[in-house]
């Protein structure tokens, strides 16, 4: 086997991603994503694209926030693991899915293939995350009034709220923050994500029981590509109530009301209430999330 040639890309030869085949659908769901062609990569064998990741980041970032488009030819796979390998910049993975994709070979064996590149890079599993996209067509309960919502201008307030959900949580990428650096590098990664967000601080809420009694938050957001749900959390002593329902309601109705004609959201297959609450307020699976981390960073 000839030896591989792993490029960097520029506006010039950009084009060179476009040469691999696209099993996943990655370009269609890119299709609101702006990326930077020097955040670009691929491999080359015999002048042959066998490789390719796009690293991606927020328009203002000065440095990647992940890599959220990887595909392998197939039998290359150690190409793929060398192509990530290699990076000068080692960020988490994202491999999106299409729904349905364990009922499908086709995708089955190149999803399968992306999964194995990442493994031999030294990446490791962190979490498969469930992917919604809320339209019209679906509906949305009226709001059960069981709660009041509040601005609130003081970020210490959604700090501490966070570091109260985050005590009792099953989110992956919160108990890593965690078991690094404990509740409040967990709550601060989550802050700083929200305020990374191009959407109105304002839009930020607290929500109470009747008694005044904090019993969550809801952060209605856009990311980059669009309205999503930007974090729900019912503190530990209110749950069991349901209130996680009353907060989505709020956040998607808060969204809609901002002129949203689609909300996506996404959350860990794992997090099982939240999924029921998903399905239940009538947001549909579209998709899977893996997220991969390299053990060296």
């Amino acid at each position: 086997m000839t030896d591989l040639v792993i490029r960097t890309l520029s506006a010039s030869d950009a084009h060179l991603f476009d040469a691999l085949p696209d099993p996943l659908g990655a370009r269609e769901a890119h299709r609101r994503t702006r990326f930077r062609p020097d955040w670009k990569r691929v491999a080359l064998r015999d002048g042959e694209v066998v490789a390719r990741g796009a690293w991606w980041g927020g328009p203002d970032d000065q440095e990647p926030v992940n890599i959220n488009w990887f595909d392998v030819a197939e039998g290359e796979e150690e190409a793929g693991a060398e192509l990530l390998r290699s990076a000068p910049r080692q960020v988490e993975l994202e491999i999106n899915l299409p729904g349905g994709r364990r009922d499908d070979p086709v995708v089955r064996a190149a999803a399968e293939a992306r999964f194995t590149a990442a493994r031999v890079a030294g990446y490791e599993l962190l979490v498969e995350r469930l992917l919604y996209r809320w339209t019209p067509e679906s509906g949305l309960p009226e709001r059960p009034g069981r709660l009041s919502f509040r601005t609130e201008p003081d970020d210490t307030v959604f700090f501490d709220a966070l570091r109260c959900i985050h005590s009792a949580t099953l989110d992956a990428h919160a108990l890593k923050a965690i078991e690094e650096g404990g509740l409040d590098r967990a709550a601060q990664e989550e802050l700083d994500f929200l305020h990374w967000c191009p959407s109105p601080r304002e839009w930020w809420r607290t929500a109470h029981t009747p008694d005044g009694a904090l019993a969550g938050i809801h952060i209605p957001a856009h990311n980059p590509s669009g309205p999503t749900i930007g974090f729900i959390g019912v503190v530990p002593e209110h749950r069991g109530r349901g209130y996680a329902f009353d907060l989505l309601v709020e956040c998607t109705r808060h969204l809609v009301e901002q002129g949203a004609e689609f909300v996506s959201a996404a959350t860990d297959r794992g997090n099982v209430p939240m999924a029921a609450c998903f399905a239940k307020v009538g947001f549909p699976v579209v998709g899977e999330r893996i997220n991969f981390h390299p053990t060296t960073a």
